[in-house]
């Protein structure tokens, strides 16, 4: 199985009921948010620190009290600033909202086909945004008798709040950097699917079709990170699940995340969380 692919595979929620919930601390195996994309949409409530979000090669600061809209098929990531950040994230299904001969249909239609595209920044122009995620993230927490109603109901009042407010754009502009964010796109998705082996920065760029040179220039402007960087601390998150989730070996995690040699493998683990794999486990359970 592969852990945190950058094309999401993992199912959200149920079939019936398509949309997941993540509360992160600094403990959690998700707490850091690798450079991914899927086709979901997805809204983060940072609750309390602050919280450095990447969309399509942006990076912003975002504090206590934003609710971030994320579109599906956007290529986003991002990473806490420090250990006092706290947030929660909700994955779903556009779908579960759309009904036949519902008069709400259009616009989520709309929505789902970007004709309508909703503002990153929902609690910019609405503060009271926060109060309707803060219900939906409560219902979705708590799971009492109901949950699915009020779930339902919390996202049904945050798309009218999205209306009434005007927190949209419409028929927006066509991006002139698509092409080449589809080539990243394929990139990402040939890295989740052979992490475990070695891959080249040759490869890479030739997956991407461009030079290795631009290649590098052009990843590092969109992830923060060189390809070569990026690879390794994908794995290293892709450890970081492992080992919070499975019962298996330090070594076994190495070799399963595309490290040959056990000792270099714990040495790139402690450059990127600041602790050992043997301490990262003790902490986490």
């Amino acid at each position: 199985m592969k852990y945190l692919d950058y094309k999401e595979h993992r199912d959200q929620g149920t079939f019936n009921f398509p949309i997941a919930f993540y509360h992160e601390m600094s403990h959690s195996p998700r707490y850091y948010m690798p450079y991914h994309w899927h086709h979901h949409f997805e809204i983060i409530y940072i609750l309390a620190g602050n919280f450095h979000l990447t969309l399509n090669g942006v990076t912003t600061v975002c504090h206590p009290g934003d609710v971030i809209f994320i579109t599906d098929g956007i290529l986003h990531g991002g990473s806490p600033e420090d250990a006092s950040c706290v947030y929660d994230c909700v994955v779903f299904d556009l779908n579960l909202l759309i009904r036949e001969n519902n008069i709400c249909t259009k616009t989520l239609r709309d929505i789902q086909n970007h004709t309508i595209v909703l503002h990153t920044l929902l609690s910019e122009g609405a503060p009271e945004i926060r109060q309707v995620v803060s219900e939906l993230c409560d219902a979705l927490s708590g799971r009492t008798p109901g949950y699915e109603f009020m779930t339902q109901a919390a996202l049904y009042k945050l798309f009218g709040t999205v209306m009434q407010k005007k927190l949209y754009d419409e028929h927006p502009k066509e991006d002139i950097a698509a092409e080449h964010l589809v080539s990243v796109k394929n990139v990402l998705d040939y890295i989740s699917e052979n992490y475990d082996n070695n891959i080249s920065l040759e490869t890479l760029a030739k997956i991407a079709g461009m030079n290795p040179k631009y290649f590098c220039r052009y990843f590092r402007s969109m992830t923060e990170r060189t390809p070569i960087d990026y690879l390794n601390y994908y794995r290293i998150e892709c450890a970081c699940e492992m080992l919070s989730t499975k019962d298996i070996t330090i070594k076994e995690v190495a070799i399963s995340c595309g490290f040959n040699d056990e000792s270099y493998f714990i040495k790139t683990f402690h450059k990127y969380k600041g602790t050992t794999p043997k301490q990262f486990i003790k902490a986490t359970f």
